[in-house]
């Protein structure tokens, strides 16, 4: 395109209308359970998530190629009390297509939650996230993350839901709603089977069509062992606009 004579902005337009469905992609894909870290106890969690078969085109200039590419993140948290937990992602991390390993950002974050969410028969939480992003993961420098967390428990069973709000703090009209869910059946105490939903619906003021929403299902296994548990999911995307098939696996220690 020939921008010698308009200038910058023809170009700019027609990146951002080619690219204004499309969404970057994520270093976690976990619901939250409200559980919290023994107090005194610190515990590192590994996510990865890795895109077989997903979009080839960025979700912005400048972004990462979501097919192929692996993303993820080192969680590190501390629990304070029996009700509040601190932790950060350092790094935030991805594997490009190419085999470039790239930082992410950094994220700090304070989960409050009913203590002993775990033995309750309905318990509920508030995480908050503070992100600071490099430019080929996100558009925006900030970001923050409101994650309420609201579940019940009958017998073997778990409901879980956590409706997420996202933010680039650029006004409350422009929070992206992006809520999770969570429905396990508890074989024992150290194993699980789970299907897992993750949505993204768009901004509050005016949600996405359906073609250009985010919706995946996973399916998800969770094994509680004495020194790492596991967990390990596979994802296939219900929408034009969700990557086709994604493998997540996380990994967490107590110290």
């Amino acid at each position: 395109m020939d921008t010698g004579r308009w200038g910058w902005w023809p170009t700019t337009l027609v990146w951002l209308l080619a690219f204004q469905p499309l969404r970057a992609q994520t270093d976690e894909i976990q619901v939250y359970t409200g559980d919290v870290e023994t107090p005194g106890k610190f515990n590192l969690t590994v996510h990865a998530n890795y895109t077989p078969d997903g979009r080839t085109v960025v979700g912005f200039p400048g972004g990462v190629v979501p097919q192929g590419s692996l993303n993820g993140a080192f969680e590190w948290a501390y629990g304070v009390t029996n009700w509040f937990e601190a932790g950060t992602y350092l790094p935030v991390y991805t594997l490009t297509r190419h085999r470039i390993l790239e930082l992410d950002g950094v994220k700090l974050r304070a989960l409050f939650a009913v203590p002993h969410a775990e033995a309750r028969s309905f318990f509920y939480g508030l995480n908050f996230e503070l992100s600071f992003n490099s430019r080929h993961w996100d558009q925006s420098r900030y970001g923050g993350e409101i994650r309420p967390i609201v579940g019940t428990r009958g017998g073997p069973w778990d409901l879980i839901v956590n409706p997420i709000l996202d933010t680039s703090f650029d006004g409350f009209s422009r929070l992206d709603f992006a809520p999770s869910l969570r429905l396990a059946y508890n074989r024992s105490a150290a194993f699980a089977l789970a299907v897992e939903h993750y949505a993204d619906f768009g901004q509050l003021s005016h949600f996405d069509s359906r073609k250009n929403q985010e919706h995946n299902l996973f399916a998800v296994t969770d094994y509680a062992g004495k020194l790492i548990d596991v967990e390990a999911g596979i994802g296939f995307g219900l929408t034009n606009a969700s990557d086709k098939l994604v493998l997540k696996t996380i990994l967490s220690h107590t110290f």
